[in-house]
């Protein structure tokens, strides 16, 4: 069974930082790049970052770019995305989802997804 668990979602006040990890199972992960999507209330979900765990290249919104660094340990098949600097405008329920075709910020290129957990950044 594919699974993708998201957590390290929380509270945080504006310019502090929060850890989201992924960790996936299920399916063969050196063979998918991992991204990362977010949907803030009344908008549509949109891609932060995404991390090939083949080659480990990577994609960044330009909204985060210099503040959110994804990385990825293969050996416990697991993404993190490191968010610094966050701003109330990242508060959003964040994702993580897999996908075989190379990194990219298309929706509907994933495969499989997570089930989401909630960042909240207090100004």
């Amino acid at each position: 069974e594919v699974q993708l668990q998201a957590s390290g979602g929380g509270l945080v006040q504006a310019g502090g930082s929060l850890r989201l990890s992924c960790a996936a199972s299920g399916f063969t992960f050196d063979d998918y790049a991992i991204g990362w999507f977010r949907q803030a209330p009344g908008k549509e979900r949109e891609g932060v970052s995404c991390i090939s765990s083949s080659d480990g290249s990577t994609y960044y919104a330009d909204s985060v770019k210099g503040r959110f660094t994804i990385s990825s340990d293969n050996a416990k098949n697991t993404v993190y995305l490191q968010m610094n600097s966050l701003k109330p405008e990242d508060t959003a329920v964040y994702y993580c989802a897999a996908t075989s075709i190379f990194c990219i910020a298309t929706i509907v290129a994933y495969d499989y997804w997570g089930q989401g957990t909630l960042v909240t950044v207090s100004s």
